[in-house]
């Protein structure tokens, strides 16, 4: 059921609803046979309110968010100036795509990366980039349909731990 779909910049009062929605998407897609305390300790830290009130604040950050009549259920962060890990990438990451899952298949996932891109080209940039699991073979087909394409590879890391992830391209 395809809904009409509110997008807004981010704001600091959306910092706590940011990181419970983090959370709530990152545990969900990501830790599958159960909670550790190495995972949860990680998603604490990467996730906390304080931290996502940071990354609104930051200017080299555009946070946009899809809302409906209760609360935030989606959100995009762009980041100019990231350094990509392989070559032939922008200096633009969509380092973070999260919608809720019960709210995936309501035009959230489109509307959020289209605004997203709609900021970056209107920014004077012509590429984007992202970092996407290598397992997590929904979004990358997701990605792939929106015309993204592997470029390479490289590592998300959680202290010593190392996973696998595609880096995928997309011009504007």
């Amino acid at each position: 059921m395809e809904v009409d779909v509110l997008i807004r910049k981010g704001e600091l009062s959306d910092a706590s609803s940011l990181a419970a929605l983090s959370i709530e998407v990152w545990l969900g897609t990501y830790i599958r046979e159960g909670i550790s305390g190495f995972f949860a300790d990680h998603a604490f830290r990467e996730f906390a309110t304080e931290r996502l009130r940071s990354r609104i604040a930051d200017r080299q950050r555009t946070i946009l968010v899809s809302q409906n009549v209760v609360g935030i259920d989606g959100m995009i962060e762009l980041v100019a100036s990231a350094v990509a890990p392989v070559a032939d990438c922008s200096d633009v990451e969509i380092a973070t795509l999260y919608v809720q899952p019960r709210h995936q298949g309501t035009g959230r996932g489109l509307a959020l990366p289209n605004a997203g891109l709609d900021s970056a080209r209107s920014s004077g940039h012509s590429r984007v980039w992202l970092a996407v699991n290598a397992k997590n073979t929904d979004a990358i087909a997701f990605y792939q349909r929106q015309s993204f394409q592997k470029a390479g590879e490289t590592h998300y890391e959680i202290e010593d731990q190392r996973y696998l992830n595609y880096v995928m391209r997309r011009d504007l």
